[in-house]
């Protein structure tokens, strides 16, 4: 498999190369140089298929040239060990739960995956892993990587702007996890891990790689989700897809598949109040604004790193961005109310869920079926959901674990020198380079 980086088209890599270094060039991101497609007749067979063995066959299409068949198998078994079941919730809609991993939410899926690749790369060279997260990926990346030999994780997030359930869940692991709170928002961490990026010294000295969506591993793990909700669904009506979206790389996912053949009518980019992609949709300008908090924090993102990749695939395929894309935002007085609506129908979500619901159900037509992204478990958003319903929900085993653990997280300030000393200073691959 061949990729090029988008700012610098001259610049191809393998998908091993890609997965090791994670952006290119002026922080460019990769895009596959060829996208497999699938026939009407071959992606009918793939429906009828198990889950991992229609991942396999999917991730095979893509890097099938770098990984033998039965190394692509034990990627895709060893990472999709869990269900992804999909749920009726109204007569036309249906919701995809991604939550059933280790981590209880969708970012499981990459992380997994990228473990497992990693696993195989890191055999001689020792790798850290520096990655920012709003909410799930910090999770999702800690527990994918924990204990695998040659392989550090730092993960910054930033301080009080995630759950405290979320925060349990990734940041009391220690061992090779390390895991930082920095004073400020989302993209005051992403802005620290892309200088960290930039800077050729630190990335030699550690082994730096990225585990967030920018790493092209997870995006093609999470593409095998959407052939899974799409052949649970009905097939004599159009499908819609509705997908909450923060960084976008889960969008970007489910267009990959429909770029692949997997026939959907409709993509939504659901938002919540940091609605970038909405306005640019309607506009035509990029005007990203400072960052706002909100119920649905995961998706606190104002400037969207996944986007250039979403144009490039809209370029390469020739797709109309207004007739294929449709984006609308969420304020939190309606996340609230549709979390009371979804109550009424059955359905216990938490915001990034009610989100997607809410976009979907408002631009669903008739002969459509939609099915929404349920991207975490409403017990990782315990206090919020509670609130809203005014009842006790309960609490999984993995995150009633977790809460009782203290936290092991070091607190620094949005400073770039501070992380930079801190990675020379703590890591085992700067250690290892030092007595080299």
């Amino acid at each position: 498999m061949q990729l090029y980086n988008i700012k610098h088209p001259e610049q191809v890599v393998s998908f091993k190369q890609a997965v090791l270094q994670g952006l290119g060039k002026d922080q460019g991101l990769f895009f596959p140089a060829t996208i497999p497609s699938f026939t009407e007749q071959e992606i009918n067979e793939l429906l009828a298929l198990p889950f991992v063995e229609r991942a396999a066959k999917i991730l095979g299409a893509f890097i099938g040239d770098e990984f033998s068949q039965e190394e692509v198998k034990e990627l895709a078994t060893n990472a999709f060990n869990f269900p992804a079941p999909v749920v009726q919730v109204s007569d036309n809609i249906w919701t995809l739960e991604l939550f059933h991993g280790p981590t209880l939410a969708f970012k499981d899926f990459g992380g997994r995956f990228m473990s497992q690749v990693l696993r195989l790369l890191a055999k001689e060279k020792k790798i850290t892993i520096l990655t920012a997260t709003s909410g799930d990926t910090g999770a999702a990346v800690a527990h994918a990587f924990y204990k695998i030999p040659n392989i550090e994780v730092v993960v910054l997030y930033p301080k009080g702007r995630i759950s405290e359930l979320q925060e349990k869940l990734f940041c009391t692991l220690g061992q090779n996890i390390k895991t930082i709170a920095i004073d400020g928002d989302f993209d005051a961490c992403q802005a620290l891990v892309k200088q960290a990026f930039d800077d050729a010294e630190l990335r030699e000295a550690i082994g730096l790689n990225s585990a967030n969506s920018i790493n092209i591993s997870r995006l093609l793990a999470q593409i095998t989700y959407y052939f899974e909700a799409y052949a649970r669904l009905p097939r004599d009506k159009q499908v819609v897809v509705s997908v909450p979206s923060g960084n976008f790389g889960n969008l970007t996912a489910g267009l990959l598949a429909k770029a692949m053949g997997l026939p959907v009518a409709k993509f939504i980019a659901a938002t919540n109040a940091n609605d970038t992609v909405p306005r640019y949709l309607a506009s035509g300008n990029w005007e990203p604004q400072q960052t706002r908090a909100t119920l649905s924090n995961a998706m606190d993102v104002s400037r969207p790193n996944n986007w250039p990749r979403i144009e490039e695939l809209f370029k390469v395929k020739g797709w109309d961005l207004h007739a294929d894309l449709f984006s609308a935002p969420v304020s939190d007085a309606t996340t609230v109310q549709t979390i009371l609506e979804l109550d009424k129908l059955g359905y216990v979500s938490e915001p990034h869920g009610a989100v997607g619901f809410r976009v979907l159900a408002d631009a669903l037509q008739p002969g459509q079926v939609g099915v929404f992204l349920g991207t975490a478990h409403p017990a990782k958003f315990k206090a919020e959901v509670e609130k809203v319903l005014g009842r006790d929900i309960g609490l999984p085993e993995a995150l009633a674990y977790h809460q009782q653990l203290p936290l092991l997280s070091e607190n620094f300030p949005a400073d770039y020198a501070r992380l930079k000393e801190f990675l020379l200073t703590n890591t085992a691959a700067a250690q290892a380079n030092k007595a080299k």
